[in-house]
């Protein structure tokens, strides 16, 4: 695993970092993509369970950004509502990644 993705895990990057950059651009990217795939299998008329996979695709990385975000939420050495409002917006964001 590289270094960048281990010091995530920790909670090692800054939250700045692991909510922005990992959550919302990464994380965003990769649902939107696999919800296009999606549709796309709906579309083609493909099973129903190769649909249901494509859909599931982003479903690991998205654990392992909340917890990682969670962390960094944790280290943070900032103002403490700062780290409390990236714990409940990552929650947000992973619950709407989950229903879209």
């Amino acid at each position: 695993m590289s270094t960048a993705l281990v010091r995530l895990w920790r909670g090692e990057e800054s939250l700045a970092r692991a909510f922005w950059e990992y959550a919302i651009v990464y994380g965003t990217l990769a649902n939107a993509i696999t919800t296009i795939g999606t549709f796309a299998a709906v579309a083609a008329d493909a099973p129903a369970w190769v649909a249901l996979v494509i859909f599931l695709l982003p479903l690991p990385y998205n654990v392992f950004v909340v917890v990682a975000v969670w962390r960094s939420a944790v280290r943070y050495q900032g103002p403490h509502e700062w780290s409390v409002l990236a714990r409940i917006a990552v929650i947000v964001w992973a619950l709407i990644a989950c229903v879209a």
